[in-house]
């Protein structure tokens, strides 16, 4: 994956904005399109990184056939937070415009070990455990994860683009 920055925008004096550019990114398909997002002015984006994995923790069973329970793993690089999601992603290359992409602050191996934990966390939680289970962690995507920001009511907003839901935006 490879972003590059197409042009820098331009603010109201003219001059170049460092923030707010055009950027082309591997992202997860929105679900709501920018252009539908009730807005009083100007509706921003903002990309989080995400690195997506395909988790398995095999669990070993006397007399029985293993069993095997498979997770989707998806590691938000920017906040720190590993998550569980429904599907694997399959991401899109977007060109976004008016877009801050936030940096990465987890390394790649810092992702395929915070996977790991996750994929063992969730397996205990789910199961009694004679002995620990093999976990592999498979198949990592980079991807962004795109929220749109709009002004709505005086306040400023942030709107997830898979699922449309909204939280005010702190500081």
């Amino acid at each position: 994956m490879t972003t590059h920055a197409k042009r820098p925008a331009v603010d109201e004096t003219g001059r170049d904005d460092p923030v707010r550019r055009t950027e082309t990114l591997s992202v997860i398909e929105p679900g709501i399109p920018r252009d539908e997002v009730d807005a009083a002015g100007r509706v921003g984006a903002v990309a989080y990184p995400y690195r997506a994995y395909r988790g398995r923790a095999t669990m070993s069973r006397r007399f029985l056939d293993d069993r095997v329970e498979e997770y989707v793993v998806t590691v938000d690089r920017s906040r720190r937070l590993t998550l569980r999601a429904d599907t694997f992603p399959e991401p899109v290359t977007r060109t976004v415009d008016d877009v801050l992409v936030l940096p990465s602050e987890v390394t790649a191996a810092q992702c395929t070990e915070m996977a790991r934990e996750a994929v063992f966390k969730w397996t205990l939680r789910k199961f009694s455990l004679s002995s620990t289970p093999d976990i592999d962690i498979e198949d990592p995507v980079d991807v962004y994860k795109l929220f749109w920001l709009v002004e709505r009511e005086g306040r400023d907003v942030i709107v997830d683009t898979v699922d449309g839901t909204e939280r005010p935006l702190e500081d």
